[in-house]
């Protein structure tokens, strides 16, 4: 990969799990408790709101770093799909009120996270292995 290409997937990683963590900071402060009223009145264990800390916060300081990319971009693509099937489903096929994707979001991060998944970290990573990298 030429430095283009690795500068890119940096500024990737770091803009990525740097904008999620605060979506976790958040959680931290506040609470979970919205999450876990979701979750039981879809049917699910209140206890798995427990995973909002994987991924939004591991998670993120492993894109960061970029440890473990491709796994953690996994984790991470998965979660934007739980997150958005449990609140914001109703909105998948929305326009919003100024005519952008009711969960433009939602899927910037986890486009985002779908490249990392192929591209992997990087020449500027932790890690620079993980899935055949």
């Amino acid at each position: 990969m030429n430095t283009g290409i690795n500068i890119g997937l940096l500024i990737l990683r770091v803009s990525t799990g740097g904008m999620m963590i605060f979506h976790g900071i958040s959680k931290i402060t506040k609470g979970i408790g919205f999450i876990q009223n979701t979750l039981v009145e879809s049917g699910w264990s209140g206890w798995l709101a427990f995973g909002v800390y994987i991924g939004e916060i591991l998670v993120p300081i492993l894109l960061i770093l970029g440890w473990r990319t491709r796994l953690a971009a996994i984790v991470f693509a998965f979660n934007m799909v739980v997150a958005t099937l449990l609140v914001h489903s109703e909105d998948l096929f929305k326009i919003g009120s100024h005519g952008e994707w009711a969960v433009e979001l939602q899927g910037l991060y986890f486009f985002a996270a779908l490249v990392l998944i192929f591209t992997g970290g990087g020449k500027y990573a932790v890690s620079r292995k993980s899935f055949g990298d």
